[in-house]
């Protein structure tokens, strides 16, 4: 058995990933979001949720705007995170509109507290999470700060993962804290997990 150093096997891949993702043409990044936006709308478990948890995506990260302007327009109640400290908490809010976000921790674009309601009920909803690797059982490589896994522990409805199909592998180190999502979500393919 290979033992493998599991943070620095992350670090690596998170360092390979992000210049991969920044070094995109435009014209491509578009058309793999266009072909990611569809299979996320086209999901049954996208369709039947009330409540939308999805984060407000960067430049390298799929994006996100197109699946939030649907969620809009079918009245779901669209919740974005917001990091509460710097111990890896984050909180949800209910966003109307992008008037609704400020910049925030690590230069996100989140939601501003004196606009929104503040989410409680975490039992049920699709959270829509990011991340810059995942494999194909649902873990992931984000961008090091575990906000994700901690919010992860303890949600209590449907997980999707959404990534580019280039950064799919068969198989990503994992750590104790690590969880993994129930649904990957590519441009070409979707793959449950549960």
């Amino acid at each position: 058995m290979l033992l493998v150093n599991v943070k620095e096997e992350k670090r690596r891949l998170r360092s390979r990933c992000k210049k991969l993702r920044a070094a995109c043409p435009a014209d491509v990044k578009r058309r793999l979001d266009d072909g990611l936006t569809a299979k996320v709308l086209g999901m049954e478990e996208y369709a039947a949720c009330e409540t939308l948890f999805i984060f407000i995506s960067t430049p390298i990260e799929c994006d996100t705007a197109p699946i939030i302007r649907d969620a809009f327009a079918r009245g779901k109640r669209v919740a974005v995170p917001r990091c509460a400290d710097k111990s890896g908490r984050m909180d949800f809010y209910y966003i109307r509109s992008a008037d609704d976000l400020a910049p925030g921790a690590f230069g996100l674009m989140e939601p501003d507290p004196a606009k929104c309601e503040k989410v409680t009920d975490y039992s049920s909803g699709l959270c829509i999470v990011p991340g810059l690797c995942f494999d194909l059982e649902g873990y992931r490589v984000g961008f090091g700060k575990g906000y994700y896994d901690r919010f992860l522990d303890a949600f209590g409805g449907v997980t999707a993962g959404i990534c580019y199909s280039k950064f799919t592998l068969k198989e990503l180190p994992r750590g104790a804290y690590d969880r993994r999502t129930d649904i990957l979500v590519t441009e070409r393919f979707i793959n449950r997990n549960k």
